[in-house]
């Protein structure tokens, strides 16, 4: 079933919006009028729980019928061609972070509110009628009034212009859609600055934050607008980008034209708290924003079934952007750490959407936000692509895009039409099979009879139908008599022979979407070969070899058996994925057994090496790269119960335990959940709990948080469930993070789980307008791992599945719950023998 676009019947070209918002009423008085051309006599304009009193046409009432199961008003125009409706109306700011929203904070003890807005995907409509479709550009007159409090300000999209009497008056927007406009409005602090060419840059936050907080996002983001106009050939198009920190906010950020929003945690940095890690995150996710200024604002997708052109673009490019203004970072290696992996695993999985999705349902548009898929693998497809275009091209054919499209909407070809004419290649040839298929191949590697024998088919985590796609994988190997690109299902490269000392190794940087099986003489060639394979090489291998065990391509026992081949890298890449691989051993670990006890000896003696180099102390001129591998370190020896780790954990705790701010950044979060592990003492949990709603500096909040959950005692776990529905306590943007943080411990889940379940109609309420409300289920999905959990999250959910916005999360989550189970029923007995077997020959 297509859906229906009202932009087929009026196309908009300016809005005159003015709102009266009252705070302490939470009520708004909206007068819009939209002038364009009506195709129809009747025409329809998206609307929800916007109170009409007046509708008119060319300042003459008209009659107009309101349609709330449809989020519509219809309006009789009376003619086609030009025409201008006015409307009056009254709504009601949301609490549920969509649309006109208050964000809830305190100072000093004084309660306060920031009034924001989050219209993507289709919440415009909530604020003022519009044709709330990404395709429906138009320009925007705002005008803004409010109960103005001394040092309140206002910012928005562009420029205030003017103030008459309380009304704040903006200068009109560049052409764009409806779901951009945004504004901001409270008591706030401002830090501004200006990029080369003269663009104004400012980041905005509450009182209740240090004013240094906003210095580094500041300069990231004018680096940031700096690299993109040098590498995009193209004038960034506002004469200001500011970004604000909300208190409340449901994404991590909003890439609103010239007015970016961010969850504090994704924007400010505490130099004084900061690591390098939560540095380097606050970075990507501002770069990713202002690359959307170009990809996504300036240049739109038409329909939301191209929003990977937005996502997946912003996704690769902050990346870019990064490793330019801070390459000392070598960012590369946690996009292969986290976006790949997270890819990787999420599209094993039958049924899993492709990146390009039909949508046939309004509700569907939030459940394409799916961070593995449009974000994280969409990234990965940009990475392969311009690896394979080349950086030149690649940059010269978006400066052709955005020329060509510029306050436009475009679809994916018209992004591949462009790269084509600069580079010369079929670009639409080669990336339709990765954007427009699910999944992702697994390549078959082996050597017979002389020759090099190459098969591609689809890989599945769990079970899978074959239906024998195929892709054009670029193969990047080193080897020259290999082909560019494998596009059959299976190759030959007759006469082919190993060198002395050099593997065969495939998908050159980790660049392209796919694993590899490298078979027989093949894999042994790479094992024996190790000292000469870099860092992101030797984690390739693992990563393949992960993967290949979770589909049962492998037993696990042959993965377990690789530890000690790698055990003592210095690199923060190989003890990454060596940390992952331990934690997909673990589910099949069972709590207080002999299988225990050798697991976490094995853990002890993966890392032993790195922990004794690295310590707990961050030494003079450390790497950021050695700063990130402490945390894996001491993490995996704090898990396995390491009798020094432990001690030393609580050392640190004891001479800070009255100023746990203070404790060191980068160790903090190990040391405040060992310590709960360690005393089990209700009281401690109290106490971070109530540091958590004192404090400002978000990142000790997510750690407070989560080391809260570590916590056995039945009655400190229900009050710890129970605080997630005082957003005094817990801000209902972070519920599925606290309700993850007890899921994922056996000793609390099954009463994190039903409190889900008993409150499931509560956290509908207030949180079903949000992107990411399928949480619940993804993770639910990513944890159980058992035939009775199966059977409960089936009887629960399943009932559910007529439900548009949440149907495709279910069906998937129990697909991977399904192929877990199987995983750990299988082979649970040979794991923990492999396991014992290894740690006794280590």
């Amino acid at each position: 079933m297509a859906v229906k676009h009202l932009f087929d019947t009026f196309v908009p070209e300016n809005y005159k919006v003015f709102l009266d918002i009252d705070r302490k009423t939470k009520t708004i008085k909206g007068k819009t009028a939209v002038t364009g051309e009506a195709k129809e006599l009747n025409i329809s304009f998206h609307a929800k729980d916007l109170h009409f009193s007046k509708v008119r046409v060319f300042s003459v009432n008209t009659n107009f019928i309101e349609n709330p199961d449809n989020e519509e008003i219809i309006v009789n125009v009376g003619q086609k061609g030009q025409v201008t409706i006015s409307f009056e109306y009254e709504t009601k700011l949301t609490d549920n972070m969509m649309g006109i929203y208050p964000s809830y904070y305190e100072v000093d003890g004084v309660k306060k509110q920031l009034i924001g807005t989050q219209f993507e995907s289709h919440f415009a409509r909530q604020a003022f009628p519009c044709i709330d479709e990404p395709e429906a550009k138009a320009t925007f007159d705002l005008s803004v009034k409010f109960d103005e409090e001394p040092g309140d300000i206002i910012i928005a999209n562009m420029p205030e212009l003017m103030e008459i009497e309380g009304i704040h008056v903006f200068q009109r927007t560049v052409r764009m859609s409806s779901y951009l406009l945004a504004f901001v409005f409270g008591d706030m602090q401002a830090k501004y600055g200006k990029t080369k060419t003269g663009v104004t840059v400012g980041t905005f936050s509450t009182k209740a934050h240090k004013p240094e907080a906003l210095d580094f996002p500041l300069e990231i983001a004018i680096a940031s607008i700096d690299f993109y106009e040098d590498y995009y050939k193209t004038p960034y198009p506002l004469p200001h980008s500011w970004h604000v920190a909300l208190p409340d906010f449901s994404a991590g950020a909003m890439e609103n034209w010239g007015c970016i929003t961010y969850r504090e945690v994704c924007m400010l940095v505490d130099p004084d708290n900061a690591t390098e890690a939560s540095k380097q995150y606050v970075a990507t996710v501002i770069a990713h924003e202002l690359a959307h200024q170009w990809f996504g604002d300036l240049v739109t997708m038409k329909w939301w079934d191209d929003l990977w052109l937005n996502e997946s673009f912003a996704n690769n490019m902050e990346y870019v952007a990064i490793d330019a203004i801070h390459p000392e970072w070598n960012i590369w290696e946690s996009f292969s750490t986290q976006e790949a992996a997270m890819a990787l695993e999420r599209d094993a999985t039958d049924g899993v959407q492709s990146v390009h999705v039909e949508v046939t349902h309004p509700d569907e548009i939030n459940s394409l936000f799916d961070p593995a898929i449009v974000y994280a693998k969409g990234s990965r497809l940009m990475v392969m692509l311009r690896k394979w275009l080349g950086d030149k091209d690649f940059s010269a054919g978006l400066h052709l895009y955005f020329e060509t499209n510029k306050y436009g909407n475009t679809t994916g070809d018209d992004l591949w039409a462009s790269l084509s004419e600069v580079s010369g290649k079929d670009v639409a040839a080669f990336m339709h099979s990765w954007v427009n298929q699910p999944g992702y191949p697994v390549v078959d590697a082996e050597l017979k009879d002389g020759k090099l024998i190459l098969k591609q088919h689809q890989f599945f985590i769990g079970e899978g139908e074959d239906k024998e796609r195929l892709w054009q994988i670029p193969l990047d190997a080193n080897y020259a008599e290999l082909p560019d690109v494998f596009g059959e299902a299976e190759v030959e490269v007759p006469n082919f022979k190993l060198k002395d000392g050099k593997p065969l190794l495939l998908n050159a940087d980790n660049a392209a979407h796919y694993i590899i099986n490298y078979h027989g003489e093949l894999l042994d060639s790479i094992l024996a070969n190790l000292d000469k394979l870099s860092n992101l090489e030797k984690f390739q291998i693992l990563q393949d070899q992960k993967f290949l065990a979770k589909g049962g391509v492998i037993d696990f026992a042959a993965l377990i058996k690789l530890l000690p081949r790698f055990a003592g890298e210095d690199s923060y890449i190989v003890n990454g994925a060596l940390s992952d691989i331990l934690k997909q051993i673990s589910i099949f670990i069972d709590a207080d057994t002999v299988a225990e006890k050798a697991f976490n000896k094995l853990t002890e003696k993966v890392f032993a090496k790195q922990y004794k180099r690295l310590g707990w102390e961050k030494k003079e001129g450390e790497s950021s790269s050695d700063e990130a591998l402490r945390s894996i370190v001491l993490s995996n020896m704090i898990n396995a119960k390491s009798a020094d780790a432990v001690a030393e954990a609580r050392k640190y705790f004891a001479v800070q335990a009255e100023d746990i701010p203070n404790i060191p950044a980068n160790i903090r979060p190990i040391v405040l959940r060992n310590e709960i592990a360690a005393s089990n003492s209700p009281e401690l949990v109290q106490k971070y709990m109530n540091l958590y709603v004192k404090t400002s500096i978000q990142e000790l909040k997510g750690e407070l948080n989560s080391a809260a959950s570590y916590i056995k005692d039945q009655a400190a776990v229900d009050e710890l469930l129970g605080d997630m529905m005082n957003a005094d306590i817990i801000k209902p943007q972070d519920v599925a993070f606290s309700w993850r943080y007890l899921m994922q411990h056996d000793f609390s889940q099954d009463a994190a789980w039903k409190w889900m379940r008993d409150n499931w109609g509560w956290l509908e309420e207030k949180l079903s307008g949000d992107m990411s409300f399928d949480r619940f289920i993804v993770d639910s999905g990513k944890i159980f791992k058992t035939a009775e959990k199966l059977a409960e999250f089936k009887a629960f959910f399943e009932p559910m599945m007529d439900n548009a916005g949440i149907s495709r999360a279910i069906g998937l989550s129990i697909k991977q719950i399904e192929a877990r189970a199987a995983l750990v029923d299988s082979q649970k007995a040979a794991v923990e023998a492999a396991v014992t077997a290894t740690e006794q020959s280590f």
